[in-house]
């Protein structure tokens, strides 16, 4: 059963229950929106489609931003398989069963869901692998800390691509049901600093031209 959480209370470790830390796969959804989360939440754990997951929303009354809220719950837990998620997603049947069935047959680190706008060529909805995830960056997080709320699943995506650690699978449905999202702009810092890292082949370990010039 989803379970909620206050940002606040990230800030200070042992206030994410000991069930979650624990399960097999967790998903963190960081929100603004205590009853839409709820909704999508419940959704997700109805049409999951295999046990051993549940639903960690974190409402941001501490104004984290969605990669330090990822970040802080990614740290806190162990869960084998780690999803970001956010309030405004829709699931189809067995989405996750679908998901792990892909993830696991191919043994990869990183599936993006169907999310109905990138048809696989980016994980704005992802489930990483921990054992792979807590590789890429120094301090073992999942997404590096310095974005704030966009591009950081870019840049996760195309470390996931180059180190052939990427799946799609177009039948685990997760589609982001934001009827304004192509008129919002982009977070300006985010954008700036994810050409930065591209600049310098994020830390040398994306080389491959044809990643390098995706989502210019």
């Amino acid at each position: 059963m989803p379970f909620v959480l206050e940002s606040k209370e990230l800030l200070k470790p042992g206030n994410i229950p000991a069930v979650m830390l624990n399960i097999p796969i967790l998903a963190v959804m960081p929100a603004t929106d205590i009853h839409m989360a709820k909704r999508a939440a419940q959704l997700m754990v109805e049409r999951a489609g295999i046990q051993g997951f549940d639903v960690l929303i974190v409402l941001d009354t501490a104004k984290l931003g969605f990669i330090q809220i990822a970040n802080s719950v990614f740290a806190q837990s162990l869960s084998r398989y780690f999803i970001y998620t956010a309030q405004d997603a829709f699931v189809g049947r067995n989405w996750l069963q679908q998901a792990v069935g892909c993830i696991e047959s191919k043994s990869k680190g990183l599936l993006a869901f169907n999310d109905g706008k990138w048809a696989g060529m980016l994980a704005s909805f992802g489930m990483a692998k921990r054992s792979w995830a807590v590789t890429n960056y120094a301090d073992g997080l999942l997404f590096n800390s310095n974005y704030q709320s966009h591009y950081a699943d870019t840049e996760l995506t195309l470390l996931a691509m180059q180190a052939g650690q990427y799946c799609f699978d177009p039948l685990s449905l997760m589609i982001e049901v934001d009827w304004d999202k192509d008129q919002k702009a982009t977070n300006i810092h985010d954008k700036t600093f994810f050409a930065l890292r591209k600049k310098g082949a994020f830390d040398g370990k994306v080389h491959h031209p044809q990643l390098l010039a995706l989502f210019g």
